[in-house]
């Protein structure tokens, strides 16, 4: 009886011991690149943006083109929209997935404060009540930004535009 209880127990030590080696693989190499850097880049302002209109941003620069179900080697370009309660974003994409251009157009998100500063320095006392954020961006002329601000104080109204910096025009 020692003899089988000395055997199970000595099974019992040495299996478990063969289970923990580690087969080791080499795996292939990975490259990583981005395509719509040069989108994320000349959008970026100095403050950041608004979150929904961020990661909106993200996902039109993560976009692959070849993957989606409509790609075919005969379009030169693809025009794709995404939306977002906030805003949408109209995207041109070449067959290789580039990003040339964009229209973007977001509602009532937060100002960069150098917008809100200009507001209120030239229109003490007014509130802004409606806010929105125009972008436009094309890879060979680059970026467009401009605000369309609804300011009110008491019963008046007026429309305002801005660009990035709060320089009226």
């Amino acid at each position: 009886m020692k003899k089988l209880l000395f055997g199970l127990l000595a099974m019992g030590l040495v299996f478990p011991l063969q289970s923990q080696i580690i087969k080791t693989e080499e795996l292939s190499e990975v490259v990583v690149y981005a395509t719509n850097y040069k989108y994320l880049n000349s959008i970026d302002a100095k403050e950041e943006a608004s979150i929904p209109v961020e990661m909106l941003r993200r996902k039109v620069a993560a976009f692959d083109v070849k993957e989606s179900e409509f790609y075919q080697d005969d379009y030169d370009f693809y025009n794709i929209s995404f939306y977002i309660p906030e805003g949408k974003i109209l995207a041109a994409y070449d067959k290789d997935g580039k990003i040339i251009r964009t229209v973007e157009r977001f509602k009532d998100i937060n100002l960069p404060n150098s917008v809100k500063v200009s507001v209120l320095d030239r229109y003490p006392g007014w509130t802004i009540s409606k806010d929105v954020y125009y972008v436009t961006y094309h890879d060979k002329s680059g970026v467009n930004k401009k605000y369309k601000l609804k300011l009110e104080n008491g019963s008046k109204t007026i429309r305002v535009k801005l660009d990035e910096n709060g320089v009226f025009y």
